[in-house]
């Protein structure tokens, strides 16, 4: 059955999450449509890997609601959460390979491993996945140490497509990238979503990436979303603390503490 394209894909509700003493998110709000390309910014340390890990389970909210498509996934029972997961595909910050399985390998390990798909089943799969991140046969014999940095980003995308997921989550995509190289990754993220229709969470603070990929922008400062609009509407948000960051400027409300 169609999902209901009027309920949120995600949903994030007065998401509150602590490590001790430390406050992480202090009722973060965040809705996702089907087909929404969302792109949280922030500053490092502001919460949004955490955000994420809130989504994937693997870490459980101290209050809140966090529900996909419509259902509520906190306190769930690992059996329950397993037709969850597969809706999920993901871009790791730093493309997480496994070094002892060969590109096309990794690429189609969601498809062997979570799917059951026979290796001889999902090596093609992994070649056209492979393909539409620009990458040939050649390279899927490889392992991950003989690739450079943009082509292990390229082959973490092809590894988050391959099962077609319903939501992908890109974390931090263009890090370590240099700008060309980054919008190159950005294309190709813009480009995959579109492809199988699905819905993106990317968390960056990478502004150049945030414009590019967005359909809309939030802004997680302290704990809580302090601004969300259009990608096309940021420069005009009207909110200090957004303007100082888009902007990368030392002087404003945020302040940054540095050590001697």
């Amino acid at each position: 059955m169609a999902a209901d394209p009027r309920v949120p894909k995600v949903s994030l509700r007065d998401v509150h999450v602590a490590f001790g003493p430390k406050k992480v998110l202090q009722g973060f709000d965040l809705d996702v449509m089907p087909g929404e390309s969302v792109v949280v910014i922030g500053g490092s340390g502001t919460g949004k890997s955490v955000m994420l890990k809130c989504l994937l389970g693997l870490v459980t909210p101290d209050r809140g609601s966090v529900k996909i498509d419509g259902q509520e996934v906190v306190g769930i029972s690992d059996q329950e959460r397993e037709p969850i997961l597969r809706k999920f595909g993901m871009l790791f910050q730093y493309a997480a390979l496994f070094d002892s399985l060969t590109v096309w390998e990794n690429v189609a390990f969601g498809l062997t491993q979570a799917k059951g798909m026979t290796r001889a089943d999902a090596k093609p799969i992994a070649l056209k996945k492979l393909a539409q991140v620009g990458l040939g046969a050649d390279v899927a014999e490889l392992s991950p140490a003989e690739l450079s940095g943009g082509m292990k980003k390229r082959v973490g995308l092809a590894r988050a497509i391959a099962t077609e997921p319903e939501i992908i989550l890109f974390d931090e995509p263009t890090t370590g990238l240099d700008p060309i190289m980054g919008d190159v990754i950005n294309d190709l993220i813009v480009a995959c979503v579109k492809d199988l229709g699905a819905t993106a969470i990317s968390i960056t603070h990478d502004m150049a990436s945030a414009r590019k990929i967005a359909d809309r922008v939030a802004m997680l400062y302290q704990g809580k979303a302090i601004w969300q609009g259009p990608a096309a509407a940021i420069d005009k948000s009207g909110n200090p603390y957004v303007d100082q960051f888009i902007h990368g400027r030392a002087e404003g409300p945020i302040q940054v503490e540095v050590h001697a």
